[in-house]
C-alpha cells in the first residue's frame, strides 16, 4: 500500500511540476523573439530569401495555433550579408538591443563560427541552417551554437560512397572556394573519398568570388580528371560550369560537389551546363512524403516558388526551438539547451535527432542528380552512415 501511494505521489508530483512549469511561460505575455540573421541583399540573398519564408511560414503556424506556452513568436530580421564583419555587429545588436530569445538563419561558415563567439558571450542559442563547414560542429564547436542542417561532412561521406559504387575508378580533382568553407568542404570531401578507395589526383583554390576559372582550365587539362567535385557557391558556380563549357571542357568530365554548388537559386542561369549535377542534400522537394507533400503545397501557395534544402531547414528549425522550449518549460538558456541536446522532432524530411555531443542534428541524406533541369533522387544514405563521429571536445 505504501509503495502503491509513493507512486501516485511522484506520478502527482511529476503533473503539478509541468502544469507548474507550463504557466510559468505562459504567464509571460511577452512574445519570445527569434532573430534572423541571413543575407538580404548581395549574392547570397537568394539563399536568405528561403531562410526568410521558411522561418516565417513556420511562425506563422505555430502564432496560428496558439504560440508557445501561450506566446507568440516576433521574428526580428537583420541582413548579415554573408559577410562575417557585418555578422558579429548584427548579432551583437540582436542580443543586446532587441534581447533575442534565439537566433537563426545565419549563412557563411566563417561568419557562423564568428556569431557562435558572439552568443557565447551573450549567453544566447544560436543556430545554422546552411553552413557546411564540418569546424562549426567540430574543432571549432561552441556549446551555444548547434546545427540543423547536413554538414559538408555527412554530404562528403554520401557522395564517395556514391562515387564508389558508380565509377569506382575515376580520377577525381576537387575545386572550392579559398576562403573558410571552400577549404574545410574540400578537406572533407577529399578525405571521405580517399577513405573509399578513390583517386584524387588534385585540389585547386581560386579566389571567393572569382570571374575567370579559365586560369586554372592548363592544371585541369594536364590532370585529366573524370569527375570534378566542387564547392563554389552562387554565381560562381554559374561561371565556372559556363566557362568549362566554353572551352570544351564541361562534356568531358561528371561534375558533382556540395549542396551549395547548384540550387534553386542558379540552376536556371546554368541551363544545360547543370545537366548531370550530382550533389547530396538533406532535402528534396520530392520526397514522397505527407508531411512533405503538405509543407511544399504550403510553401509554394504562400510564396509561389518550391523550398529548397535552406527553406525546408530553416522551417525546421524554429519546430526544433519550439519542441525544445516546450520540454524544458522555459526560454532560459541553459534550460533550452539542455532540452535540445538529444532532441528529436519532426520536419517535412522526417525525423531529425540532435546529437548531444556536438549540437550536430543527425539525418537521412539523399544523393541528387539533376534531370531536365530539375534535382532528382537517386538513392538514400541513412543519418547514422553519414554522420561521421562526434569530433567536439569544448564541452
Amino acid at each position: 500500500m505504501k509503495r502503491c501511494f509513493y507512486r501516485m505521489t511522484v506520478g502527482a508530483v511529476a503533473v503539478l511540476t509541468l502544469t507548474i512549469g507550463s504557466v510559468a511561460l505562459a504567464a509571460d505575455a511577452a512574445p519570445i523573439k527569434i532573430g534572423v540573421l541571413t543575407p538580404l541583399s548581395g549574392t547570397y540573398a537568394p539563399i536568405g530569401q528561403q531562410v526568410k519564408w521558411g522561418t516565417e511560414l513556420a511562425v506563422g503556424e505555430i502564432n496560428a495555433a496558439g504560440g508557445i506556452g501561450g506566446r507568440q513568436i516576433k521574428l526580428i530580421f537583420e541582413d548579415g550579408e554573408a559577410d562575417p564583419s557585418v555578422m558579429t555587429r548584427k548579432a551583437e545588436k540582436l542580443f543586446q538591443s532587441d534581447k533575442v530569445d534565439f537566433l537563426t538563419g545565419v549563412v557563411n561558415s566563417g561568419g557562423t563560427l564568428a556569431v557562435a563567439q558572439v552568443a557565447e558571450r551573450n549567453h544566447v542559442i544560436a543556430s545554422t541552417t546552411v553552413s557546411l563547414s564540418d569546424a562549426i560542429t567540430g574543432s571549432k564547436c561552441s556549446p551555444n551554437m548547434f546545427r540543423v542542417n547536413a554538414p559538408g561532412g555527412m554530404q562528403a561521406t554520401a557522395l564517395a560512397q556514391w562515387i564508389k559504387e558508380d565509377k569506382p575508378s575515376a580520377r577525381v580533382l576537387a575545386i572550392g572556394p579559398d576562403y573558410e568553407m571552400g577549404r574545410n568542404t574540400v578537406a572533407s570531401f577529399v578525405d571521405k573519398a580517399k577513405g573509399a578507395g578513390l583517386n584524387v589526383i588534385g585540389q585547386l583554390f581560386p579566389p571567393l568570388g572569382e570571374k575567370d576559372f579559365t586560369s586554372y582550365f592548363g592544371q585541369l587539362r594536364q590532370a585529366r580528371p573524370d569527375i570534378v567535385y566542387t564547392s563554389t557557391a552562387g554565381n560562381d558556380t554559374v561561371r565556372l560550369f559556363s566557362q568549362l563549357q566554353e572551352y570544351g571542357l564541361r562534356d568531358r568530365v561528371t561534375m558533382v560537389g556540395a549542396s551549395v554548388a547548384v540550387t534553386a537559386q542558379n540552376i536556371k542561369a546554368m541551363g544545360k551546363t547543370a545537366e548531370g549535377f550530382v550533389t547530396v542534400a538533406g532535402y528534396s522537394p520530392d520526397l514522397d512524403t505527407p508531411a512533405n507533400k503538405k509543407f511544399t503545397s504550403d510553401f509554394q501557395k504562400k510564396y509561389d516558388s518550391l523550398p529548397d534544402l535552406y527553406g525546408a531547414d530553416s522551417y525546421g528549425v524554429i519546430y526544433f526551438y519550439k519542441a525544445a522550449v516546450e520540454k524544458a518549460n522555459s526560454t532560459k538558456t541553459d534550460a533550452v539547451r539542455k532540452a535540445m541536446e538529444g532532441l528529436k522532432w519532426a520536419t517535412p524530411q522526417g525525423e531529425k535527432v540532435m546529437r548531444a555531443g556536438d549540437h550536430q542534428a543527425i539525418m537521412d541524406v539523399y544523393v541528387l542528380r539533376v534531370k531536365n533541369g530539375q534535382f532528382t533522387i537517386v538513392d538514400r544514405v541513412k543519418g547514422d552512415d553519414a554522420a561521421g563521429k562526434d569530433e567536439c571536445t569544448r564541452f
